[in-house]
């Protein structure tokens, strides 16, 4: 089997709710782009992914992708992922990790229809189902978190995370008001989103630290591992960091020597794909660490996340992130949470999810080629 096409269809993602999660992303709102990446076969046999989300639009990285990266891939054997990833990572400097990431997914898509399995199954399925936890978005008042928890609590989701206002006295009062709303026995958890400089992250940890909060992600700059191993002397609670900086597998090395972190965190987009997150939990399993999804970012990453959560153990979480308007498009049957609080692996081959082609195509703005 060889790829004979690699194409990027740009389409419009418009209607996206004015939403913020922090300084990191600021508040957007309006419309979007995203991308289909495909890559063809001479069997026959498409691998998808999607590249972009609702406020980092496809076109930022589209380009590089089909420059520097088709050259690479036309060919191939698709099934040769491994020196694929390799060979990819070594253009790092000229595309990015992103469109790395989506090429990857779309050769483990291709992998998985070949074998006639879903993803998780060729990886070595561990689960079939995992608990759900929501993810809030940045909110007006300490009294809306609350509310927005408890909602979700009756709904049986496994724990609620805040993405809190970063000025730390307001979200000292934020963390303060959801576990008042809660009661002692709901998981929580802050994450801060690297606004903090040391003295402050070590104020607001203290303070949900005797809140009780499960973990404390991301409170400083995300390469400050220095003052990452200070913070952890001085608080019990978990931390949580690595989810970026945006990088491949040896990025975390570092992390786990100078003992920084107690969880390590990645997701197909920022860290290069299904490949990479296999490796970095295994990595995470050696040293009895967990390794925690984050969101994907748009629809097919979330698929690609779930399924390597249910091909590892060290993972307790699927993340879900709000609103939904800001982080589900283009897909006729994307994941939805049971009644139970869970999300259930995929069961057809490849990604398993089903694609919206005609949305696509209404949309449709521009092929890269």
């Amino acid at each position: 089997m060889k790829i004979i096409d690699v194409t990027l269809t740009l389409f419009a993602w418009d209607n996206i709710p004015a939403t913020s999660y922090g300084a990191h992303t600021g508040r957007f709102s309006g419309d979007s782009k995203l991308g289909l990446l495909t890559l063809s076969t001479d069997e026959g046999i498409t691998g998808h992914a999607f590249l972009g989300s609702a406020f980092y639009a496809a076109d930022m990285d589209g380009a590089s992708l089909i420059r520097y990266l088709k050259p690479l891939l036309l060919g191939q054997n698709p099934l040769d992922r491994e020196r694929l990833h390799k060979a990819m990572f070594k253009r790092v400097r000229t595309t990015t990790v992103r469109a790395i990431g989506a090429v990857d997914i779309a050769l483990w898509d291709i992998a998985g229809k070949s074998a006639n399995l879903p993803i998780h199954s060729l990886l070595g399925s561990y689960r079939d189902r995992v608990p759900a936890y929501i993810s809030s978005a940045v909110l007006a008042s300490p009294g809306a978190y609350a509310d927005e928890a408890l909602h979700y609590k009756a709904l049986n989701f496994a724990a609620y995370k805040i993405h809190p206002p970063q000025i730390w006295r307001e979200d000292i009062k934020v963390c303060e008001a959801v576990r008042k709303a809660v009661g002692d026995d709901y998981l929580l958890m802050l994450d801060a989103a690297w606004s903090y400089d040391y003295p402050t992250a070590l104020r607001v940890g203290q303070a949900i630290e005797a809140l009780g909060y499960y973990w404390y992600e991301d409170p400083l700059a995300d390469a400050d591992i220095y003052n990452y191993v200070e913070l952890r002397k001085k608080l019990h609670i978990p931390i949580m960091a690595t989810e970026y900086p945006a990088a491949g597998l040896d990025a975390y090395a570092p992390w786990v020597r100078e003992r920084a972190t107690d969880f390590l965190r990645g997701d197909v987009a920022v860290k290069g794909g299904i490949t990479t997150l296999v490796k970095t939990a295994h990595l995470a399993e050696a040293f009895h660490l967990n390794y925690e999804l984050h969101h994907g970012g748009n629809s097919l990453n979330n698929f690609a996340n779930l399924h390597v959560i249910m091909a590892i153990q060290n993972t307790e979480f699927f993340e879900v992130l709000l609103p939904a308007e800001s982080q589900k498009y283009g897909l006729l049957n994307d994941l939805e949470v049971d009644q139970d609080g869970m999300v259930h692996a995929p069961t057809g081959p490849g990604l398993g999810a089903k694609i919206d082609f005609e949305l696509i195509k209404r949309k449709s703005l521009a092929v890269l080629t």
